[in-house]
């Protein structure tokens, strides 16, 4: 095969790859919260999608209490951990020894509620316990916690709860940004009023500018306006703090005498005629 041929076919065959996984990915089954069908309510919706963002991330944590039990768990928000096995598995449990998998909850039995930083995802109908909690189903609760700037992290495992007759789960814990509120993006009195002013000044600027050149027909520094009135600001300024800041009466006399030409005497008449040279 030549090899303008050979780069067509492994051009061919990337496109059809690339067709598979795109229909895979809109293939993939979301959560469907428990209940008949559309049940779910309006808040169950929103939190639904607030949580679309972390759809198509994964995560795993890796646990090992003793020789028997050493798991890892593989997690999804809202999708298959394994869309192959097609078994809505969306909180997985794998025994690293035996290669074992446990579905510990399902995406098909999903309840989700939220507080003021905190969204609480639960997968119900994993696979049935053994010989603990009444061989009941496993139920996996995920804690997602609010911290901006963050997608998703920290994602680990808290405590298995088995050792109950009923309600067994799994919790785990995780950070991320879609838990957060929404941030307050009202602006303060104080921001109002700075605004405020400042848009005052600039009109009265501009305003003042134009009908200074345009309308009396000023040039130069007198294209301000009231000039005149800044230009002695600073003396009416320093007169005003004379008048409110000194302490001692205007009409008081000085403390301190002058030099005046009572003081310096007559003039003698002696004249140093004998210094001058001869």
């Amino acid at each position: 095969m030549s090899s303008p041929c050979h780069t067509s076919a492994v051009l061919v065959l990337f496109m059809a790859l690339a067709v598979v996984v795109w229909a895979d990915q809109l293939n993939e089954r979301s959560c469907d919260v428990v209940g008949e069908e559309g049940s779910e309510s309006q808040m169950e919706r929103a939190l639904l999608k607030k949580l679309e963002p972390l759809s198509q991330l994964r995560f795993n944590v890796t646990t090992k209490k003793d020789k028997t039990e050493n798991y890892v768990y593989q997690f999804r928000v809202c999708r298959e951990v394994n869309s192959t096995a097609r078994d809505f598995g969306g909180l997985v449990q794998t025994d690293r020894q035996s290669g074992k998998s446990t579905v510990v909850g399902r995406i098909n039995e999903t309840q989700v509620f939220n507080g003021s930083d905190w969204i609480m995802l639960i997968y119900k109908g994993g696979d049935s316990y053994g010989t603990h909690c009444s061989g009941e189903k496993r139920r996996a609760v995920i804690m997602i916690s609010c911290k901006r700037g963050v997608t998703a992290s920290s994602f680990n495992i808290i405590s298995e709860e088995r050792e109950k007759e009923q309600e067994c789960f799994y919790l785990f814990e995780m950070d991320s940004s879609v838990a957060c509120p929404a941030e307050d993006s009202h602006l303060s009195v104080g921001s109002i009023l700075l605004i405020t002013f400042a848009s005052l000044i600039a009109v009265y600027i501009i305003g003042g500018f134009l009908y200074q050149r345009l309308v009396v027909g000023a040039k130069g520094m007198e294209q301000f306006p009231h000039f005149a009135f800044w230009q002695d600001l600073g003396n009416l300024v320093a007169d005003g703090c004379d008048f409110v800041c000194r302490s001692k009466p205007r009409n008081a006399p000085a403390t301190y005498r002058g030099v005046g030409d009572d003081q310096l005497g007559e003039e003698s008449e002696e004249r140093d005629d004998h210094l001058l040279p001869m």
